[in-house]
């Protein structure tokens, strides 16, 4: 699958890469929202559609836990935004 990444998509790649998380909550009743968990302690919420075109082009994958799954940066979304195997990731900074 080929998938043309947006600047929201990169935006929330760099983020993960810089140390926010992001993570999937699910009620009892089943609903499930995204939110961005920063550095900073704040979260702000990210569109359903940005995580999953992320997570279907395999750049992004969720650990699966319920109630509240973490997204994790996988190699392809580490070199879509520059980062090469065995590089760290870019310095630790507050989101914007």
């Amino acid at each position: 699958m080929v998938l043309f990444l947006k600047k929201s998509h990169k935006t929330l790649l760099k983020k993960l890469a810089a140390g926010d998380t992001l993570r999937s909550h699910r009620t009892l009743d089943g609903e499930k929202s995204y939110r961005l968990h920063t550095l900073t302690g704040r979260t702000e919420p990210v569109p359903s559609k940005v995580v999953r075109a992320l997570s279907r082009g395999g750049f992004i994958a969720s650990n699966q836990k319920f109630p509240v799954a973490t997204f994790l940066l996988t190699p392809k979304g580490r070199a879509a935004i520059g980062i090469k195997n065995g590089e760290p990731p870019p310095a630790v900074r507050p989101s914007e």
